[in-house]
């Protein structure tokens, strides 16, 4: 099957597009054009251009994705944080964007995700009910300290 060409506006309208629909970091950006043969120039000016014309903002990305991830799917802020890292944000702009979970909603996101938890499991000791429903909560991202918290 031959591959489609594309001129330089063409590709450069097509990213716009991608970065449009959703906010993408630089590292989404730079996958995405790695399906088009570009030459290092090509790719710097259309970076330039996504970034000049503010349609690539990583900070507004990382933002976005942080409240996405909370707010919707309910992960923690570890596993939030290394999924980010994945996307190669940095560790700085990460810890300054948590500002976008309010900590009640932290905390009673953690509180109502383990009373649910907790609820379903039957035919188990009440320790081993709740260790289970510490481990589910931890492999959502939430830290161990903050599910303690909530028993005290």
């Amino acid at each position: 099957m031959e591959k489609k060409t594309f001129t330089f506006d063409e590709i450069k309208q097509k990213l716009v597009n991608y970065c449009v629909y959703q906010d993408r970091c630089h590292y989404e950006v730079e996958q995405k054009m790695r399906e088009f043969l570009l030459i290092d120039e090509a790719k710097e000016e259309i970076m330039l251009y996504l970034l000049k014309e503010n349609f690539l903002n990583e900070e507004r990305f990382t933002r976005s994705y942080i409240r996405g991830k909370f707010y919707i799917k309910h992960w923690g802020k570890n596993k939030i944080k290394m999924n980010l890292k994945q996307k190669q944000i940095s560790e700085r702009l990460i810890s300054s964007c948590f500002d976008e979970i309010f900590e009640e909603d932290y905390t009673n996101t953690i509180r109502k995700i383990f009373e649910d938890y907790y609820a379903k499991q039957s035919g188990l000791k009440e320790y081993q009910k709740k260790t289970k429903t510490i481990k589910y909560l931890m492999s959502k991202g939430f830290e161990y300290e903050k599910i303690i918290n909530i028993f005290d």
